[in-house]
């Protein structure tokens, strides 16, 4: 008895273990497609200290544009509803994170809805990927913009993690050639257990940092 209890510990522990050792950027397999080009990704920490995937083009500066013209964010490619993510939440995490993107991009500068020479043209999307059952790590899927990561830990109650991943670019509008791409994944509010309703609550605090580190935005750094 004692030996199953030894061993029922250490595999907790193990478990635990591989958990906190879970990469926080997202992983090549998770790209979507969005974006044309993935290469040149390298990790990094945003303005809020969250880490991301970044690329900047070597020549790129800012003040080369006074405009920028804002594409409104999708999903890509289009979710379908579940019982634990509505299409309601769906539609409020997209209409809030539209909303503090383009307030964040008029931060920085002047929006136009015809693109000039010195404009930069923004498209981006709340994206998803598929994954697999392992070990004692279990994900459910919403099919492509929100994953919800539940843990099956040893007393059989599941806690679930959730996440929003973003894919974004700036393009110059005289080139038509990306000038800075962005792949994140951010963690929202867990849920007490598979049952629980997701709301728009549980994902804002995850496009509020979105926004801000639009705006704190430096690719000098």
């Amino acid at each position: 008895m004692r030996t199953q209890a030894f061993f029922k510990v250490a595999a907790l522990c193990s478990m635990l273990a591989l958990a906190g050792c879970a990469s926080k950027v997202t992983q090549p397999e998770k790209y979507s497609g969005f974006l044309n080009d993935y290469s040149g990704l390298q990790e990094t920490t945003s303005a809020t200290g969250k880490p991301v995937l970044r690329w900047v083009a070597p020549d790129f500066n800012a003040a080369n544009y006074d405009s920028i013209d804002y594409r409104p964010v999708t999903y890509y490619p289009i979710p379908k509803p579940t019982t634990q993510v509505g299409k309601d939440v769906l539609d409020g995490v997209l209409t809030y994170t539209n909303s503090k993107l383009k307030a964040a991009a008029a931060e920085r500068k002047p929006l136009v809805t015809t693109p000039g020479p010195r404009t930069l043209i923004f498209r981006g999307a709340i994206t998803g990927v598929n994954t697999s059952e392992k070990g004692l790590q279990f994900y459910e899927v919403i099919p492509v913009a929100l994953l919800v990561a539940g843990t099956q830990m040893a007393t059989g109650h599941r806690t679930m993690d959730t996440h929003l991943y973003f894919e974004g670019e700036l393009i110059d509008a005289a080139t038509n050639k990306p000038v800075v791409r962005v792949v994140r994944m951010g963690e929202g509010e867990s849920l007490s257990n598979e049952n629980t309703p997701m709301t728009i609550d549980t994902l804002k605090q995850v496009v509020d940092d979105m926004a801000t580190d639009a705006t704190m935005f430096d690719a000098a750094k």
